[in-house]
Formats: structure tokens, sequence, C-alpha cells
């Protein structure tokens, strides 16, 4: 079995768009690939439970049919900060619930286990007294020695947000497997050139680029999917 850690340069990058092509790809690649959210803020009332859609597409592309609660073990309804919707309803955000639903799901055996962060690298799980965080996402993934996959959302920014979330991964001791170019805004400007300067400035490999609103070639995509598995 292999697993990562797919983060992004910020929220809205689109992580959970590049998780699930990949684990649709994984499918169609005859392999077992599961997709993990293991915290989500941001539900809507469906079917007699909260549900939070990145969770609902996320166990859709899966290659196995699994519950939401164990794709999604920790669903909170405001779609705001998750440590900050957690205290708001009594839920505790602990590395050992996270780590328990990824012990779950690995029990099904899957070829490829791709879990998903919540935002950016430096999520808050729990703060103290003073507001300061005391416990980041970030950790857990460290304590799990996890590979990281990088979704930049290619935007005005990105070369900044991308360089700082590098070194931040890096400096936690982790390995950056590559990155993913998510073009999120089909506009931005010089979008080429930015695209160099990432590839000169980032020592990881790009593993694959997302066009505007559509899915790259299926031949990408298996090619990326032998690499990952």
């Amino acid at each position: 079995m292999k697993q990562y850690f797919i983060t992004g340069t910020d929220t809205e990058v689109g992580k959970t768009y590049v998780t699930c092509h990949l684990l649709r790809a994984a499918g169609r690649a005859q392999r077992r690939a599961i997709g993990y959210k293991p915290i989500a803020a941001g539900c809507d009332f469906v079917s007699g439970s909260w549900v939070n859609e990145d969770a609902a597409n996320i166990q859709k592309a899966s290659s196995l049919n699994l519950p939401i609660e164990t794709i999604n073990p920790i669903a909170l309804k405001p779609p705001i900060a998750p440590h900050i919707a957690a205290v708001e309803e009594g839920v505790q955000l602990t590395e050992v619930a996270i780590k328990d639903g990824l012990t779950a799901l690995q029990q099904n055996q899957p070829d490829l286990l791709l879990m998903e962060g919540a935002g950016g690298w430096r999520l808050p799980l729990t703060v103290g007294e003073s507001g300061t965080p005391t416990h980041y996402l970030s950790d857990v993934v460290v304590g799990l020695n996890m590979e990281v996959i990088l979704v930049v959302g290619m935007r005005l920014g990105c070369l900044n947000h991308a360089i700082l979330t590098a070194e931040a991964i890096r400096r936690d001791g982790l390995t950056i497997k590559g990155w993913v170019a998510n073009d999120i805004t089909g506009n931005m400007t010089r979008y080429q050139e930015n695209l160099a300067s990432l590839k000169a400035m980032l020592p990881e490999p790009l593993l694959c680029e997302f066009p505007y609103r559509r899915a790259p070639q299926e031949e990408n995509l298996a090619l990326l999917i032998k690499q990952l598995c």
C-alpha cells in the first residue's frame, strides 16, 4: 500500500478536485484506492445527517464503497476554520481520532490511500488560552511520516505560497513526492511564465498539470498513478 497526504498552498486551490481525479484514475487502472478526509468544515443536511460536499465527492471517487463516516470522521457544520468550528460544536480535534480513522481505512488493504488535509499546511487543531495554536494537522502528518503531494493553485501569489509551503514541509522532515499545478481561474496572467518559475524554484517534480475545469489527459493520469503506486 502507498499512501500520501494531499495539501495545498491555501484553501480553495483544488485539493479535493485533484484527489478525486487521482482516485478515479487509480480505479481505472484496477487499483484499490481510498480517499480520507479526516476533518471537514462546512456541511449540508442530507438524508438525515450532516455531510460535507468534499467528503461526499471523495467517497464517490474511491474504488471501495465505504460509509461517509469512515471517509470523513470529523464533519463540522459551520464553513469556518475547523479549530473554531470544533470549539463551537464541542468537538475535540485529536491526533488519536485522525490516526484511528486512517488505521480503519488501512484495514481495507487499498493499493493507494490519499489523505486530504483542510486548508493549507499549517491547519490548527487546538489552541491554548492565549489563542496560540498548540497542535497542527501537519504535526499528525509528521507523526505518520507520510509523503506529501502539494497542490499549487495557479493564481497571482502562488509562487510565494508554493515556496513557503514547500519549505515548511521540508523543514518538518517530510518528503514531497511532487507538486500539481491546478489552474483555478482560467485567466492567470503569464500562466506559462509562472509555471516555468515554479519548475525552477521547486526541486521536486511537477507531477501533473490540471487545466481550468478540465481533467488532464487520461494517459497522463495513468502514468502518474504508476508513479504513485
